[in-house]
């Protein structure tokens, strides 16, 4: 079975490039499509040895940020590959689309939807970038038109068309919030299956370090990107006696880290991009774990802090909902102003945590499920 990996581009390694790896580990020989990739960057880093093959746009998407203004072109970019030899091709779709390719008339295309794309319909998006008016109507012309390829491109595959264009045969959802959106958006049923995360390798790094005494830090694990809850988790820290450290890079047009230095007052510690191994000792040695991000599509870092038995103060939105159960694994609050988060923190530092039921809740997100749940699809789509 020849097997093709399509992905949105290869820059910044967060959530979905997860999902991504774990997909070329279960299947090692598909080689990655995308619309660029920078070469050096910390996605590029992990993925390297396979074969990456761009967009013959790509050298003009790379040119500073252009990929973000040049949006209008996904349809032509998408449009450009042909893999119509592949028998399976499983997408990692979010905000490029990332859908629209030849495809064969026995090809069968698999989308795992990270999120229909934020921008397009109404959700805050991590830059921001529409509180410019030109931008504004720029964004709001052109999502137009993208939003009709959008909804197109997520149909079931016309196979009666020559060339035929890639639709969808198969939803993966990463989350019940997501699978609401596909369901809202596209008309389209989508089968849950959440991202993997490394339980195992967390839980063992934990199990090594559970002598030790939790420190006084809260720790933060994000793109430093707007729409992530960051700013309003640095004021609120800067008079608590806690010390919040941030790990994270900046990505796109984001001003974050020049916005948390005003806001902190010295109270933060931005560690920049970590080995997992060091993530994983931050994640076991943290008093708690902040994630504020409203409406978050699924949420990767929170299950981690879990999984190293440390408890979560979350918003109660989003994919936090389905990954953070209130009073027993962490805190749910309604509203991320400075009032609301350190009443929290307080609230936090009262309860008596069981470390094992937390860890017992961040293993129905492990790995080895997301990796049958994958394997169930595809039988089943073939």
């Amino acid at each position: 079975m020849k097997v093709a990996l399509v992905h949105d581009y290869i820059k910044e390694f967060g959530g979905a490039e997860r999902v991504l790896k774990t997909l070329t580990e279960i299947f090692p020989d598909a080689p990655i499509y995308t619309a660029f990739c920078v070469k050096g960057s910390t996605a590029h880093r992990e993925f390297k040895d396979k074969k990456i093959i761009e967009s013959f746009l790509a050298p003009l998407l790379k040119l500073g940020k252009l990929y973000s203004p040049l949006r209008f072109l996904i349809p032509v970019i998408w449009g450009s590959f042909d893999l119509s030899d592949y028998d399976l091709v499983i997408t990692s779709c979010s905000w490029y689309v990332t859908r629209g390719f030849k495809i064969g008339a026995k090809t069968k295309v698999v989308a795992y939807c990270h999120t229909p794309p934020r921008w397009l319909y109404g959700y805050e998006t991590s830059v921001g970038f529409t509180r410019y008016w030109p931008v504004k109507v720029y964004a709001a012309i052109v999502g137009h038109f993208i939003r009709l390829y959008d909804f197109l491109t997520a149909q079931p595959p016309k196979r009666d068309r020559i060339p035929i264009r890639a639709g969808v045969d198969v939803f993966i959802a990463n989350s019940e919030n997501v699978r609401q959106r596909i369901q809202k958006f596209y008309r389209r049923d989508a089968v849950v299956v959440y991202p993997p995360v490394e339980v195992e390798k967390i839980q063992k790094v934990s199990r090594n370090l559970r002598t030790s005494q939790k420190e006084d830090y809260f720790l933060v694990v994000s793109r430093l990107v707007g729409a992530k809850g960051i700013e309003e988790a640095a004021v609120a820290f800067k008079n608590l006696p806690y010390k919040l450290k941030i790990v994270g890079e900046a990505a796109g047009y984001s001003d974050v880290i020049k916005r948390l230095k005003e806001v902190s007052g010295g109270n933060i510690e931005l560690l920049g991009r970590v080995s997992d191994d060091k993530l994983y000792k931050l994640y076991a040695l943290a008093k708690g774990f902040i994630a504020l991000a409203r409406d978050e599509d699924f949420g990767i870092t929170p299950v981690e802090a879990q999984a190293a038995g440390t408890p979560v103060i979350a918003y109660n939105g989003g994919g936090f909902k389905e990954t953070v159960i209130d009073g027993v694994t962490g805190i749910l609050i309604n509203s991320t102003d400075e009032e609301s988060i350190r009443s929290a923190v307080c609230e936090f530092s009262k309860i008596n945590w069981d470390r094992k039921r937390i860890q017992a809740n961040a293993r129905r997100f492990s790995r080895g499920l997301f990796v049958k749940g994958i394997e169930r699809v595809i039988i089943k789509v073939l």
